[in-house]
Formats: structure tokens, sequence, C-alpha cells
């Protein structure tokens, strides 16, 4: 059986330290502060993260260097035969094209998989990808299988202000006063390539009514899951929202109290386009070997 490592990104939500209890590896996503540049999880935490942005200090995302990507490639290669590269979301940063493109030089010992999930999601990918390998799979297979199920998964992600979506350009400064005025809780989903409006509401408990419907008709109609019969992951997700989140997870956990919920911060790269005090709910469909 051949010797695969897994890499992903600081998307996932995978911390450095997690990354070591799992036996995987993760790149950490670079950030541009005031024309500095910072990574994820290494010199740029969460907690620093949205005290930088909620000081209004210009930030933008970017992409793991190619030399960062190859460099840790190399690296592994010297100790495992083959490795799954699991990056975000094509349709939501260049690094997963940048990584199909590096890895044509590599002979098939570097298998990217572009299947479209990012933060809690992804996760779940990589989670996926060790028990594949732990089942044998070789690493064209791993990719294979997982870019097969790639849209077997959901996001529902409420914003609680308009001003990060103004400022990144989704919507315009008219709709986002507008918006304002009416105390519009927009409720956007991650499905496949992009994040997208999927609904309006006026309140918190609106939105969570919203995203808990929508998640209940995903599990019903795409992964034929009545809410009984465990065949997904569910997970919530915050930006810089945990007492929010645990709340929500508790209400989650109430209407499936036999299914595993995981909970963790939102990525940064996305917390940057919806800023602080945002609440998700997402869904996974467990993979079977």
């Amino acid at each position: 059986m051949k010797k695969i490592a897994i890499i992903t990104d600081s998307n996932s939500g995978i911390t450095q330290s997690q990354a070591q209890e799992l036996g995987i590896y993760v790149l950490p996503m670079p950030f541009m502060i005031n024309n500095k540049t910072y990574f994820e999880d290494i010199d740029l935490s969460q907690e620093e993260f949205y005290s930088r942005l909620e000081d209004g200090n210009d930030i933008s995302t970017s992409q793991p260097s190619p030399d960062s990507v190859m460099n840790l490639w190399d690296k592994l290669l010297n100790e495992y035969d083959e490795i799954v590269h699991i990056p975000m979301s094509s349709g939501l940063s260049g690094s997963c094209s940048t990584a199909l493109a590096l890895a044509n030089d590599y002979n098939g010992r570097i298998q990217v998989v572009n299947n479209q999930r990012i933060s809690v999601t992804q996760r779940q990918s990589v989670l996926d990808a060790l028990q594949l390998a732990e089942s044998g799979r070789s690493a064209l297979e791993i990719r294979e299988f997982l870019e097969q199920i790639k849209l077997d998964s959901s996001i529902y992600v409420m914003v609680d202000t308009l001003k990060y979506l103004k400022k990144g350009g989704r919507i315009t400064p008219a709709a986002a006063a507008l918006g304002t005025l009416l105390k519009i809780k927009p409720v956007l989903q991650i499905q496949g390539e992009k994040l997208d409006a999927f609904a309006k509401a006026r309140t918190i408990k609106q939105a969570k009514t919203i995203m808990l419907d929508a998640i209940k008709n995903d599990m019903a109609v795409r992964f034929n899951d009545d809410g009984t019969q465990n065949k997904v992951w569910l997970q919530i997700a915050h930006s810089n929202n945990e007492e929010a989140a645990a709340k929500f997870k508790e209400e989650l956990q109430a209407i499936y109290p036999n299914y595993s919920i995981h909970m963790d911060p939102l990525s940064l790269s996305i917390s940057c386009h919806v800023g602080p005090g945002t609440l998700a709910v997402a869904c996974s469909k467990k993979i079977t070997l």
C-alpha cells in the first residue's frame, strides 16, 4: 500500500496543531493587511484578524505562493509516495488552479482535488481523504472519489452586517444602505463554486429558521436522509460569534439528537467578505466505501 500525504490549506479551519494530531499538513493562507503579508494561524490569529478588520484596516486575501506549495510537496515526497492536495474551492480562489498547473510537473505523484468546498465542508473532505487513504486507495483514486461527490455538501451563512459585502462589491452601496435601514440579515449559500444570495431575513431568529429549513430540505431531497438516518455530517460555523454559535449548535442538536455536530470558526477568507457576527450551518454527506 502506497504511503500518501494529505495536504489542505487553512481555509479548511484545521489549525496547525490539529493537523499534527491528524497526521496531515496545512498550508497557511496569506492575507495582506495594510500592505504587509500575514499567514493564517502562523502570525495572524482569529482574534487579531477581527481586531484589524473592525479597526478598518485594509485587508485582502491572497493565495499560497507557488514556491511555498512546491517546497512542501518536494519535502513530503522524500517521505511519501504520493500526495493528495485539497485546496479551497476553485470558484472562490485561484489557489486551486495554481496547484493544478504546478502538479503537472510531478508525473502523477501529486493529485490536486477540485471538489469546490471551503471551511467546515473542506475539513470534512480532508477527513474523508484520510479514510480513503487508510482503506488503501491511491492518490488518483482519492481525487476521483472526492471530485465525484463534490456537490454533496451545503453551507448556509447568515450575515450580520452588510458593510463587508458592500466593501467587497458583492452588493451596491444603495442596496447596503437600504438593507441596513430595513435591518436585513442576508442568508448566503455556498454550494459548488460560489458564494451566492439565498434568502433575506429581518431578524436573526428568522435567518436561523431559514437556514435550518434549507438544511432539512437538502438532507431529505438531495441526501435521502429524513433526519433519523444519520447519512450526513452536520456542522456549525461562525465569524467571531462563538457564544451565539454554541447556542445555535444546541438548537440543531435538539432537532437531530443522534447526529454528530462539529463547530468551527469560518475560514478567514470567507470572514473577510462577510465580516464578524455571522452564523452558518452546513452538512456533508457521509461517504461509503
